[in-house]
């Protein structure tokens, strides 16, 4: 584990910063004081407070909110030069404590680079970091167009480009991160560049999952798909069907047939029992209930809300299913296998597994001020490696050979008296978890970022090569370590 990435600074070096930040905000005010606010402002009230998990937040001792990428290259050249560090907040959806938040430190926010434009011929979308997903699939949804991002409305587009970008259409145009064809970046310097296939292609493929240990993006421009409608829903069941719902998962992620599908099945704990909820993608205007669901709509249905509809109100109804302005945890973990048998031998350990820890967090919280606890898996087979490949590939490492199940244990509850009681359970229980998966032979070190939580490695999953690669390409555009050490949030790659 990277620590250094995790911990705040030593005492001395906390004491250097917080007179350096002083500095910070001051700098920023000589010549860029229409865009600092200090805490007495509403500006800085509201943006302060504009954040997905009440994990997030902290007391900056001022907001930077840029109006353009020059600008921001300024204020980047004036906090470089000040040492003062800052943190960055793109969508703010990420709910680690100090990831795109800072206590005494300057926030730059991006809420105004709001860049959102079709191409000429609408082949390429570009995006400005001020948006989250459901913004974008609006905006698309009057060209009957889509693109491969979050797939629930209120996710922060960069932080899931940057991570590398589960996505609906996967299974067509590999990670989200695969479809960005070209990133403006705003370096440590100061410098603007536009990283892409024929231009400053290390750093292209850098930001392919490297998250922002190598600059700031302010634009993103992606391929974009054409859509009208698909069909698509959530298709919830019993407890007494969960065994056929871990073998549905476990059949569909051996066999991903039909790359126009997406799944996502979920286990929820409700009280002393448990419902099976997969969301289910398919991308089609016209034909519902393709073959390869049938392992799940065979099991009755307690509910469902499957049917046509467009991305955009089905990302508005899957980001409904979370709660906002609460506290929450994500954990990311990675069972590989190539066969239905392993993949199904590994849902039914991470499920019981987790399963069995839950009496201990009950005993703990009021389930009253639960909102949410689930397990959730995200199956990544050949059909989805193979078009990332198809693509130039990115820094996450996956060999195509095998079939991933990335797993998210999700928590959210109310009252930050319990913040500490949570943050130990999942602990505990990924632990319990890992070491299961070891024991079977299933185990992989790939922790999804977007998922992550702050205890996890991030980048030693990647392997070894992508790693080195990645430090090298970070020595080259930032050899003073400005995105190491002045932003001292999200996952660094030393």
């Amino acid at each position: 584990m990277r620590i250094a990435s995790l911990l705040p600074l030593t005492a001395a070096a906390t004491t250097a910063a917080a007179t350096a930040t002083s500095a910070g905000c001051k700098t920023l005010n000589k010549s860029l004081s229409s865009a600092v606010f200090a805490p007495s402002s509403t500006v800085y009230q509201y943006e302060a407070q504009n954040f997905w998990s009440n994990t997030e937040i902290m007391s900056p001792g001022c907001v930077f909110r840029p109006q353009s990428a020059e600008e921001l290259s300024q204020g980047v050249k004036a906090l470089v030069d000040a040492e003062a560090q800052f943190a960055v907040r793109g969508g703010g959806h990420m709910g680690i404590r100090g990831s795109n938040n800072i206590d005494k430190g300057v926030l730059i926010v991006m809420s105004n680079l709001t860049t959102l434009e079709l191409s000429d011929d609408q082949s390429v979308v570009s995006v400005g970091p001020a948006y989250r997903w459901g913004d974008v699939y609006d905006y698309l949804e009057t060209y009957d167009l889509a693109v491969a991002g979050g797939r629930l409305g209120p996710v922060g587009v960069p932080g899931l480009l940057l991570a590398g970008g589960i996505n609906f259409y996967g299974n067509q145009v590999g990670f989200g991160c695969d479809t960005v064809i070209n990133y403006e970046v705003v370096l440590a310097n100061g410098t603007i560049v536009q990283a892409n296939a024929t231009s400053h292609s290390d750093l292209f493929w850098a930001l392919k999952g490297g998250s922002s240990n190598f600059g700031l993006v302010t634009r993103f421009d992606m391929e974009t798909i054409p859509s009208t409608q698909v069909w698509a829903g959530t298709y919830t069941v019993s407890a007494e069907y969960i065994d056929r719902f871990l073998e549905a998962s476990a059949t569909y992620a051996a066999n991903i047939s039909d790359p126009k599908t997406h799944i996502v099945p979920a286990v929820v704990p409700e009280g002393n029992t448990s419902v099976g909820s997969v969301i289910m993608f398919y991308d089609s205007a016209t034909e519902s209930y393709p073959e390869i669901f049938k392992p799940f709509t065979d099991i009755p249905a307690v509910s469902s809300t499957l049917g046509f509809k467009t991305l955009a109100e089905f990302a508005a109804e899957t980001g409904a299913l979370v709660t906002p302005h609460i506290n929450d945890i994500f954990v990311a973990g990675t069972i590989k296998a190539t066969t239905y048998d392993d993949l199904y031998r590994g849902i039914s350990i991470i499920n019981s597994t987790f399963a069995a820890q839950l009496p201990s967090l009950y005993a703990q919280i009021p389930t009253a001020n639960i909102s949410i606890i689930e397990l959730d898996w995200q199956p990544i087979g050949a059909s989805w490696l193979e078009a990332s490949e198809s693509r130039g590939g990115n820094a996450l490492g996956l060999d195509k050979d095998q079939v991933y199940l990335c797993y998210a244990e999700v928590v959210e509850w109310i009252g930050s008296e319990y913040d500490e009681i949570v943050g130990d359970w999942v602990v505990e229980t990924t632990y319990k978890i890992n070491n299961a998966t070891l024991e079977a032979g299933l185990y992989d070190s790939f922790n999804y970022m977007g998922d992550a939580a702050w205890f996890q490695d991030i980048f030693d999953g990647y392997g070894q090569e992508n790693l080195a690669k990645l430090q090298t390409i970070a020595q080259k555009y930032d050899p003073h370590s400005v995105f190491q050490v002045l932003m001292p949030g999200g996952y660094k790659i030393f």
